[in-house]
């Protein structure tokens, strides 16, 4: 009986046996992830090194260009001299250090908020501050295209998730007047959706959510640093800052580090710092990127010029690449995104591009709706490596038949 149980017992690593797309793409050539970088060439932004080549690159979200700025790395080694590698605990026990300290303090004050509360990574930061904060009786209201770490945010709390259509305000409205009015309620969105770069419509958000009396989560990713008049993101380029109730930001794009941050109001921030597992049961941030991330702020506030060079560069590369009759998804963010709506010759625009020294970003369903070759600018991008870029594209395009001129 029991062999004959044994026998008949579905496997589970079944899913994985069928799972070959990987391989099939690999075969052809065609594979573009996970692709091994060994290095930045003489501390230049904009290059990378693959093994002995030189590689532009158009695919990173280091939007400021600070993750070899000498004095970020300066400050990381400094820290890693005073503190060492690590905290070897939670940051309710053993593992909160001054610099922690020091590094929500400053956050806080950067974002013009009451208090901020550090974690280890972006994923983790919004998984365990939307966990926590919704609760038996609440109810998620998010844009169908939130970031994955905000959706298991979502589905891991104890609350309800609805989902509107992705900047749908319509949609949205309809969900928030249908709600009962004794059911806690939260407005989730990205500032910036990372792969369609383009923002949420924060103005008409918040007057939704004045209307019925919904609390709003931002997630500011891709936008710290980038947006506003000092960098604070899209609440504050809407002037809406006073409408969003928990602002999200992670470290590894402008702040040139890893990990991630909430900054709202000192009662919310206290129960997430008590109750949310993701924070209290893991490890606290090393000493070295919270330090990298202190020296980014400081260079941030202090070289406005950045901010103004990238979406400078931004603009150009989508005035450009749509004269030269290729397809694009609306904004006005760093994050241009050329639809090609074909998952091979997304993939063989990939590898063409990267034939001529260039790295960019396939994107492929179901991260996107549309398959799309992702370019993202950096601050330190210069003219010539957009000339370069466009040029690249220009000739690829023409040979993949993607645009007609």
């Amino acid at each position: 009986m029991q062999q004959q149980a044994r026998m008949s017992a579905k496997d589970l690593f079944e899913k994985a046996v069928s799972f070959t797309k990987a391989d099939e793409f690999r075969r052809a050539g065609l594979y573009p992830y996970f692709a091994e970088f060994s290095g930045s060439p003489d501390s230049i932004e904009a290059e990378v090194r693959m093994g002995d080549r030189r590689i532009l690159m158009f695919g990173s979200n280091n939007y400021m260009g600070l993750t070899t700025h000498p004095e970020v790395k300066a400050a990381a080694k400094e820290a890693i001299d005073r503190y060492g590698t690590g905290c070897s605990g939670s940051r309710m026990l053993n593992g909160t250090m001054d610099l922690h300290v020091r590094l929500e303090e400053r956050l806080a004050r950067f974002m013009k908020r009451e208090t901020a509360l550090v974690f280890g990574t972006g994923f983790q930061t919004n998984f365990g501050a939307l966990s926590t904060i919704a609760q038996k009786g609440d109810c998620i209201i998010a844009d169908r295209n939130i970031h994955a770490s905000l959706l298991d945010g979502c589905l891991a709390s104890f609350g309800r998730t609805l989902r509107f259509r992705h900047n749908d305000m319509n949609d949205l409205e309809n969900i928030l007047a249908s709600l009962p009015p004794d059911e806690g309620r939260l407005i989730v969105v990205d500032g910036v959706f990372s792969m369609e770069g383009d923002t949420a419509n924060l103005p008409e958000i918040a007057r939704l959510a004045r209307l019925y009396c919904a609390r709003v989560y931002v997630d500011e990713a891709h936008a710290i640093g980038v947006l506003g008049a000092n960098g604070r993101g899209t609440s504050e380029h809407f002037q809406v800052e006073s409408d969003v109730d928990i602002v999200m930001g992670t470290f590894s794009k402008s702040f040139a580090s890893i990990g991630g941050f909430i900054a709202s109001r000192r009662d919310v921030i206290e129960f997430i710092k008590h109750h949310s597992r993701a924070f209290v049961y893991s490890a606290s941030l090393a000493p070295a990127n919270a330090a990298a991330v202190l020296k980014a702020i400081e260079i941030i506030e202090r070289e406005p010029e950045r901010r103004l060079r990238l979406l400078e560069m931004g603009a150009y590369l989508r005035r450009e690449l749509a004269q030269l009759g290729f397809k694009l998804l609306e904004g006005f963010t760093p994050i241009v995104p050329v639809v090609v709506d074909d998952e091979v010759l997304v993939c063989r625009f990939f590898w063409e591009l990267m034939g001529e020294g260039i790295y960019t970003n396939a994107v492929l369903a179901p991260a996107v709706s549309h398959s799309l070759v992702r370019i993202s600018c950096m601050a330190t991008h210069t003219d010539e490596h957009a000339e370069r870029l466009l040029e690249a594209m220009y000739r690829i395009g023409k040979r993949l038949e993607l645009i007609n001129q």
